[in-house]
């Protein structure tokens, strides 16, 4: 009688289910322990899956900026300044907000409070932060250059204003702010663009 086959590891089941829980308990708050019972694996298959815990925390920050945080990508293409601030910020309030996720967000939570044998992973974060803003300094230089933007218009100054912004709602939302309160924040926040830019 033939014996029975072992079921496939899915690895991309693995990765969601990983990222469910750094993203609720950041990750030094995450343990091996945690991991191994999320995914339904031994330990030492996670390591001969994944390497060690952070190999598979830039998997998950993979996934995340793929799916959840897909919303930063998508508004860097809005045809106009505003349109792009108004997306980051309605699609922050959403995707902080998710009915089935955790609240808030893994990129600005997930390492903020870590010990110094830790620092690549916070580093990491703060490197993703760092090129979101990047992305919209440039995408305001062009709106600048297109006459989108006033030409006095100082594109870092903005673009650092917009994901403070941005950082505060996932901020809100972990303590607990509701979508609809946070899109009402967006909408008087949009208000003052409107006035200044």
């Amino acid at each position: 009688m033939p014996r029975g086959r072992h079921r496939e590891f899915d690895f991309d089941a693995a990765v969601d289910a990983a990222l469910t829980v750094f993203w609720s308990k950041g990750y030094e708050g995450t343990s091996l322990a945690d991991l191994t019972d999320a995914i339904g694996i031994r330990r030492g298959s996670l390591y001969a899956a994944f390497g060690s815990k952070e190999a598979l925390f830039e998997r998950v920050l993979l996934r995340y900026s793929r799916t959840i945080a897909q919303y930063v990508e998508e508004a860097i293409t809005a045809p106009t300044a505003h349109a792009v601030i108004a997306r980051v910020w309605r699609g922050a309030a959403e995707a902080t907000t998710g009915e089935n996720a955790p609240h808030g967000c893994l990129i600005v939570h997930g390492a903020l409070s870590c010990s110094s044998e830790n620092d690549a992973v916070r580093s990491r974060l703060a490197e993703i932060r760092h090129s979101d803003k990047q992305r919209l300094r440039e995408r305001f230089e062009r709106a600048i250059a297109a006459a989108d933007l006033p030409a006095e218009t100082d594109p870092a100054a903005l673009a650092s204003y917009v994901v403070t912004v941005q950082h505060g709602i996932a901020v809100q939302a972990r303590s607990g702010a509701t979508r609809q309160e946070l899109l009402a924040m967006v909408d008087l926040a949009l208000t003052g663009i409107d006035q200044s830019v």
